[in-house]
């Protein structure tokens, strides 16, 4: 007898429910091959050194990202045109298209047009985006796509580039560290245009569990729901369930759009980020400052984003004059500067 109630002992505990506890969501990587990259010089194909970056990336990350992303290399660029002379050997438009290289790609190129007697007669851009340093010193090549890449002539063009701490072939921009929150930004902007465009912010479920009379009053009821539309965005969906029992009909709402997705908190945080990688001060951007507190001094702000980011990529582009030998980049004062300089009867300390 004791043998037996052992046996059963042992399958009452065989047959007994086990805890269990899972996630949902996948092991994060803390380290992926990609990394491996970071030890690896820019690979070439025989001709020319590939980019270490993808620049096709960064030229769409330019144009569709996010709006604090762009708007300030834009005004970067504007306020340096504003202050370019053009010079015989280099024009407005032109240094429009290399300046803008320079910011976005932290490449900028330079093509030596030379005349018959083998001086410099035009500096004319190459786009940063499709040039590419060849394995032969001097040499660079324009690749569109690898069928119609061409060779510019044996040292015929000047590289302006961004230092790198990975390798010396090419420059990178300096805001790399940002871009992830210009995705972000992006990607809550693409989420809130869905949630709208698909009507899950105001469409409602009406649950009839109440027996209608016939059929065609559940259908009456159909029609009027899909006609109340109009065609718009709002999405509705009736559910009937004869005998259903308690509350005859209802109506639920899909969701709360207070409780979404954080829209808004989204937006200002990757903002301040991208303000940040840039180094550009919000009242330049038109920010509107949050309650009854300022943002300071328009003009100061102005006066320091000159000096300590503008004044500094500016001394850069001049170095392409000592490459050449010739003065093909020169600048006048920023007419801020000037203005205020002026305002106040004193001398501009800047030349």
């Amino acid at each position: 007898m004791e043998q037996a109630t052992e046996l059963t002992a042992t399958d009452e505990q065989a047959q007994a429910p086990e805890f269990c506890s899972f996630t949902f969501d996948p092991p994060s990587i803390v380290s992926s091959g990609s990394d491996l990259l970071d030890c690896m010089e820019c690979a070439h194909n025989g001709r020319w050194y590939e980019t270490p970056i993808d620049f096709n990336g960064i030229a769409r990350s330019f144009t569709s990202s996010a709006a604090y992303h762009q708007s300030p290399l834009v005004f970067k660029r504007n306020v340096i045109t504003s202050c370019f002379e053009p010079t015989p050997y280099l024009s407005r438009p032109d240094f429009i298209s290399f300046a803008q290289d320079f910011v976005v790609f932290g490449n900028g190129y330079l093509e030596k047009r030379i005349n018959r007697l083998g001086d410099i007669q035009a500096l004319k851009p190459s786009l940063a985006k499709y040039t590419r340093a060849g394995v032969n010193e001097g040499q660079f090549w324009q690749v569109k796509n690898y069928q119609d890449a061409y060779e510019f002539r044996k040292n015929s063009v000047i590289h302006l580039k961004n230092p790198c701490i990975h390798q010396e072939i090419y420059g990178v921009p300096d805001y790399l560290a940002g871009l992830i929150s210009a995705n972000l930004n992006h990607s809550a902007t693409l989420f809130r245009t869905n949630y709208y465009e698909n009507g899950s912010h105001a469409g409602v479920m009406v649950y009839l569990s109440a027996a209608l009379a016939d059929d065609k009053a559940v259908e009456s009821l159909k029609k009027s729901l899909t006609e109340a539309r109009n065609g718009k965005a709002f999405k509705n969906i009736f559910v009937y369930a004869a005998n259903g029992g308690k509350d005859g009909i209802q109506i639920m709402p899909f969701s709360q759009i207070s409780a979404k997705d954080e829209f808004v908190g989204i937006k200002d945080t990757t903002r301040d980020d991208l303000l940040a990688m840039h180094r550009i001060p919000p009242q330049l951007m038109g920010i509107i400052p949050q309650g009854s507190g300022s943002l300071g001094d328009i003009e100061k702000a102005a006066m320091v984003f000159w000096f300590n980011e503008l004044l500094p990529l500016m001394e850069s582009m001049k170095s392409i004059n000592d490459m050449l030998g010739v003065e093909a980049i020169r600048f006048k004062q920023y007419a801020l500067l000037d203005f205020l300089t002026q305002e106040k009867g004193k001398e501009p300390n800047y030349k």
